[in-house]
């Protein structure tokens, strides 16, 4: 169940309690203690040389906020809680992730970790409203609006839905920074010893409505990603040579 902070969260409405259940997500307050311990103090350190935080004061750390984060590799997943999570900013990250992601035994840990599901086809109403009550109550969602791992360096393309989202929360009153978030690695694979690095952009707010103002939104967004990627890629000495 959530854990609601002083000054940082509201508790949990019924409503959205019953969306939790439904969806099966929820922070566990033994397990998530045990994994921030496994991959903060042992899996990042043992793997990586070096993970280097830039910018992080550009990071809001009350009230509603949207990650939206480049997608390299599953090690994103770990550093995102590293550089923004309850160590760091004293809130955790909820993440809505793909239906794929929620299987098996993967799934079962996620579900206990604040994971959620999303059909990127077909995105339910329960998941939708699930994520704006979250920002409703001052949470930290991460959404990847890539939607995909991708490797290349070629131009940042992101599907709308996050875009879309953000709409969706002004609409119920709640107005969300979306905080770009750029990630890199040693090499396009990541390696044992690569150095990593996370790097937040200046915090972004999604205007008006429609597919329009979407449409806008997403293409400004993309820049300002690209723009903290090319930073997190100068950190680990593996700049993008772009025109």
């Amino acid at each position: 169940m959530l854990a609601a902070r002083e000054g940082q969260s509201t508790p949990i409405s019924d409503l959205a309690l019953k969306r939790e259940r439904c969806l099966g997500s929820g922070i566990s307050p033994w397990l998530a203690p045990l994994a921030t311990l496994l991959t903060q103090d042992l899996a990042l350190p043992s793997f990586f040389d070096r993970v280097r935080v830039l910018d992080r004061q550009r990071l809001p750390l009350h009230g509603a906020v949207l990650l939206a984060p480049t997608h390299r590799a599953r090690w994103d997943a770990l550093l995102l809680p590293h550089a923004a999570g309850r160590r760091a900013t004293g809130r955790d990250c909820r993440f809505m992730v793909t239906i794929d992601e929620m299987k098996g035994l993967q799934g079962w840990f996620l579900h206990r970790l604040g994971c959620f599901p999303v059909d990127q086809g077909r995105p339910t109403l329960s998941s939708l409203r699930y994520a704006i009550d979250l920002l409703g109550m001052g949470q930290q969602l991460v959404v990847f609006p890539e939607g995909n791992i991708r490797r290349d360096d070629g131009p940042i393309r992101l599907q709308q839905g996050l875009a879309r989202l953000a709409q969706m929360a002004a609409t119920q009153g709640v107005t969300v920074p979306v905080v770009p978030v750029g990630i890199a690695y040693g090499h396009a694979q990541p390696r044992p010893g690569d150095g990593a690095a996370v790097c937040f952009g200046p915090p972004l707010w999604a205007q008006g409505q429609g597919r329009d103002a979407a449409r806008h939104f997403t293409q400004e967004l993309s820049l300002a990603m690209q723009s903290a990627e090319q930073a997190a890629r100068a950190a680990v000495g593996r700049p993008i040579d772009r025109p």
